[in-house]
């Protein structure tokens, strides 16, 4: 059965026009493609992981915070969002977004900046390459082949940072898909956005500090207006997640308008016409870039370098050094699965792997192991 989908623009990918798998499947009697590869994403092992990896407070420190997992589901909603109102395909975004953090090491930022110094000398680490290791490689769902098998659509999407793309036929081209790019910019949102919200909730930023911010201070004026005339002005003003909601929902509303009026400004007439453009054309006008720079610079400054994350993140970065150390020095200390994979990809890469499976529990359960087995 061939499912049309006649409300998509003639720049969003189509699912029917899919440029396939790198083993060919026989199409499903009726999920599309992309459905296809969401449902085997959230079902996947790595994505389940992701309940027990930080997003900026180490897993285990409150009940609140933000995980890998709820991040990466807002960053599926707010992708969603954007591509129906841009007539793009809702489903391949929701895929790119739910896959878009697999590759995350535990202790999130700092856990991938301690594993590239491992790495230095052996191929490097990336989590965005990482994402692709795992749905490529590492997942073992099927026994007919490695990894996920997912569509290439999905796969470009998760290239993100690659400043070129090669299709199936071998010709390169500049740009990702619409729906790769909105996924991005959703991610940046929802990642800034909520990580002022967890900063609040740990008394680590406080609302006064937040007024600093062009954005909050938009945020509060639009909160004020939505709630004119329903609640007093002071009650309004003091929560903070309505206008942490009135800030999200004006970032996507200026999303959308900037990305409606640069596609316009190209005149695109089909995917190929996305893919030859260099410039992204999902973006923000310049005056709200330089809003979102000025938070990004705030959150910096005053969350993400704050001495009580440092120290924790500090923590959790020297048990992956010696956990690397205690592992390259005996390799059948990792799981059986991992060990397997040496002789194909070397011992470096592999226990980088298995290190860059980890959550957060279980990379202090096997510190305890390898602590407990020195003495």
């Amino acid at each position: 059965m061939t499912l049309r989908f006649s409300h998509l623009a003639p720049y969003a990918i189509d699912p029917s026009h899919s440029l396939g798998r790198i083993i060919p499947e026989q199409q499903h009697s009726f999920r599309n493609c992309f459905q296809r590869d969401r449902d085997r994403i959230v079902h996947s092992t790595a994505f389940r992981r992701l309940d027990g990896k930080t997003q900026v407070f180490l897993n285990g420190q409150g009940d609140y915070y933000r995980t890998r997992l709820t991040h990466t589901i807002e960053v599926a909603s707010i992708s969603r969002t954007i591509a129906r109102a841009l007539y793009l395909n809702e489903d391949l975004a929701e895929a790119i977004a739910l896959a878009h953090d697999l590759g995350h090491p535990p202790s999130g930022h700092e856990g991938e900046k301690t594993l590239r110094l491992l790495m230095h000398d052996h191929g490097g680490f990336d989590h965005n390459e990482q994402s692709l290791r795992v749905v490529e490689c590492l997942e073992e769902s099927y026994p007919q082949h490695p990894g996920l098998n997912l569509s290439y659509e999905v796969l470009e999407g998760l290239r993100k940072h690659h400043h070129q793309f090669l299709s199936p036929e071998g010709s390169n081209y500049p740009s990702p898909s619409l729906e790769a790019q909105l996924v991005d910019m959703s991610d940046e949102i929802a990642y800034y956005s909520h990580d002022l919200d967890d900063g609040m909730e740990a008394q680590l930023l406080d609302m006064a500090q937040l007024d600093e911010l062009s954005l909050w201070r938009d945020a509060k004026q639009r909160a004020l207006e939505e709630m004119a005339g329903r609640a007093n002005q002071e009650n309004t003003l003091k929560n903070k997640k309505f206008i942490l909601r009135c800030l999200i929902n004006h970032q996507v509303e200026e999303l959308i308008t900037a990305s409606r009026n640069a596609i316009a400004a190209r005149d695109l007439q089909s995917v190929r016409d996305v893919r030859c453009d260099p410039k992204h054309l999902i973006c923000l006008n310049e005056i709200h870039k330089k809003k979102n720079v000025e938070l990004r610079a705030f959150l910096f400054q005053y969350f993400y370098r704050h001495p009580s994350i440092a120290a924790a993140n500090k923590d959790a970065c020297d048990k992956i050094k010696i956990l690397f150390e205690c592992f390259t020095k005996n390799p059948k200390l990792i799981a059986t699965p991992f060990l397997e994979r040496i002789e194909q990809d070397g011992k470096y890469r592999v226990i980088c792997d298995y290190i860059a499976c980890m959550t957060d529990r279980y990379l202090n359960t096997s510190y305890e192991k390898s602590m407990t087995s020195r003495t």
